[in-house]
C-alpha cells in the first residue's frame, strides 16, 4: 500500500471517539464575529459599514489582492460594528460584527437539495465562480483555491488529488462529509478536473477508513464519473501534507521553494474543499459554513457539527455541551498540527475542521532534558531537515544559517517535538525560527 517516501509517525488512532457522529446542523447563533484573515495572502476589505443591513451569502469583505478571498456574512441580520479585536490566538484582526436578524438569503443561491451535475461553464468561468464564493483550502492551510488553479504560463496540470486522509488522529470532519456528501464531492471533482483541463483525479483516502473507501467507489461506478479513482494509503502521520501526498499518489517529489506542486503536475484540493467548489459553481452558495468536529477524550459528548463561520469558540462547545470539568486545553484543529485557543470569544474560521479538548493532565509538558543526539527526530522528519539544527539556531537567533538549512520547508507537523525523547520543544523554536526568515526573505524581496 503506498505512503510517502521519507519520515512520518504512527500517532494513536482517535476516531472512534466521533467517526460515527453523523454531521448536525447547528443551530444559528445570535452574533457571529466576521474576521477578514480566514486565508493565506492580503487580508479582506470590509466594504459594509456599521448599520448596514446584510443577507446571508452577501458579500461583506472584497479580496485585496490576488492571494487573498472574498469574505461573507454567514447569516442575515445588522452589522454593529468593524473594529479590531483579538483572534483564537489573541492576534488583534479586523472584524465585522453583526448581530443575527432572522435567516433571509441571497436570492441567487440556490437551497434545494437536488444534486446538480450537469456543467457546461469554461474554465475561466469555473474559477471565477469559485474566487466569487471566496473557497479557501480547508484542509487548515486556507490558499485561496482560485489562486491554485490558475496555473501559470508554461506549466501544465496532469493530475488532480483530492485530500481526503484527514491523519490528525482526533479529526473526523473530512470522513462525515465523504460518507455523507459523496455525490456532492464528485461533482466538485468533475468541476475541479474541468477547471484544470485535467482527465485524471485521485482521491486519497488513508486505510483507517474503509467504509469511504468503499462508499465512493460504490458512487463512481454507479454514476460512471470518468477519470476518478479513490487510492487507499497507509495510515502514517503526516500522509495529508501536500507535498508528501502527492509522493504517496505519483512518486513525484516536488522541488524545494520556491517549486510548488504545480512543478510537478499535480493540484492537491481538499475533500471539503471539492464539496465547497460544486456549492460555489452549482448552487451559486459562497463559502459560509462547514463541518466541524468537536473531540476529547473527557468530552461526554463529541460531535460533527455543520456550523457557519463567525460563531465563537465559546458558543460553539457550550452547544456542544460544554467543557469537561477541572483544567483543559482548547486546540484549534487536532492535538498534532493546532493551536491553542486563548480567546474563546473570537470566530470559527474558514480552516477550522475541528476543536479538540484535551485535560490539563494530557496539555502539560514534561519537564525538557538535553538533547542526546539521538536524531531520533531527524528519521522521523517527513521533509528530511535536521530539527535538533533548525530549533537550535532559533534558539541563537542565527536567521541566516537557519535559512541556509532549509528552515522555510519545514511543514510544522510536530513529528519531531513528538519523537524527541528528551521532550523538547522543537517545532515552537522552528515556527518562530521560519517566521523571522520568511520575514528577511520578504524584506529582501521589496528591496529590490
Amino acid at each position: 500500500m503506498r505512503t510517502f517516501p521519507i519520515g512520518g509517525i504512527h500517532p494513536s488512532d482517535e476516531k472512534a471517539w466521533s467517526k460515527d457522529k453523523a454531521i448536525e446542523v447547528m443551530e444559528l447563533p445570535d452574533e457571529v464575529a466576521i474576521q477578514m484573515t480566514q486565508h493565506i495572502g492580503a487580508p479582506a476589505t470590509p466594504i459594509v459599514a456599521k448599520g448596514d443591513k446584510v443577507l446571508t451569502g452577501q458579500l461583506i469583505g472584497e479580496a485585496a489582492g490576488f492571494v487573498s478571498a472574498n469574505i461573507h456574512s454567514p447569516i442575515s441580520g445588522t452589522v454593529t460594528n468593524v473594529e479590531i479585536f483579538p483572534d483564537g490566538q489573541g492576534i488583534r484582526r479586523q472584524m465585522v460584527i453583526i448581530k443575527r436578524e432572522g435567516d433571509e438569503w441571497v436570492e441567487s443561491i440556490d437551497r434545494s437539495k437536488e444534486i446538480k451535475r450537469e456543467c457546461t461553464l469554461s474554465p475561466f468561468e469555473i474559477i471565477n465562480k469559485i474566487k466569487s464564493a471566496g473557497v479557501v483550502g480547508m484542509g487548515g492551510a486556507t490558499f485561496p483555491t482560485h489562486v491554485k488553479l490558475s496555473i501559470p504560463d508554461g506549466q501544465k496540470a496532469e493530475i488532480l488529488i483530492i485530500n481526503g486522509v484527514e491523519c490528525e488522529p482526533y479529526l473526523t470532519s473530512d470522513y462525515r462529509t465523504m460518507l455523507e456528501r459523496g455525490e456532492e464531492l464528485l461533482v466538485g471533482v468533475e468541476i475541479l478536473m474541468r477547471a484544470l483541463s485535467v482527465e485524471r483525479a485521485v482521491i486519497g483516502i488513508e486505510n483507517n477508513k474503509p467504509d469511504a473507501v468503499a462508499h465512493l467507489n460504490k458512487l463512481i461506478v454507479g454514476g460512471n464519473y470518468r477519470g476518478i479513482s479513490v487510492m487507499p494509503l497507509k495510515m502514517r502521520y503526516p500522509q495529508g501534507g501536500e507535498k508528501q501526498l502527492i509522493a504517496a499518489v505519483t512518486g513525484r517529489q516536488v522541488p524545494p521553494p520556491p517549486a510548488l506542486p504545480i512543478s510537478v503536475g499535480a493540484v492537491v484540493c481538499n475533500a471539503s474543499s471539492a464539496v465547497a467548489v460544486y456549492e460555489a459553481v452549482q448552487k451559486n452558495k459562497p463559502l459560509i459554513e462547514r463541518v466541524v468536529t468537536i473531540t476529547g477524550k473527557n468530552l461526554m459528548h463529541t460531535h460533527n457539527y455543520l456550523v457557519r463561520f463567525g460563531t465563537s469558540y465559546k458558543n460553539f462547545i457550550e452547544h456542544a455541551g460544554g467543557l469537561p470539568e477541572g483544567d483543559v486545553k482548547i486546540l484549534n484543529g487536532g492535538p498534532m498540527m493546532g493551536r491553542a485557543v486563548v480567546e474563546l470569544s473570537a470566530p470559527l474560521l474558514k480552516g477550522c475542521s475541528g476543536i479538540t479538548i484535551v485535560s490539563g493532565r494530557e496539555a502539560v509538558r514534561r519537564k525538557e532534558g538535553t538533547c542526546i543526539k539521538c536524531a531520533k527526530c531527524v528519521a522521523a522528519c517527513p521533509m528530511g531537515l535536521e530539527p535538533y539544527l533548525l530549533a537550535k539556531l532559533a534558539q541563537n537567533k542565527m536567521w541566516d544559517r537557519a535559512e541556509e538549512h532549509n528552515t522555510v520547508e519545514c511543514i510544522e507537523c510536530g513529528c519531531c517535538s513528538y519523537t524527541c525523547p528528551s521532550n523538547l520543544p522543537l517545532l515552537d523554536h522552528i515556527r518562530i525560527g521560519k517566521q523571522n526568515v520568511m520575514a528577511n526573505i520578504r524584506a529582501r524581496a521589496i528591496k529590490k
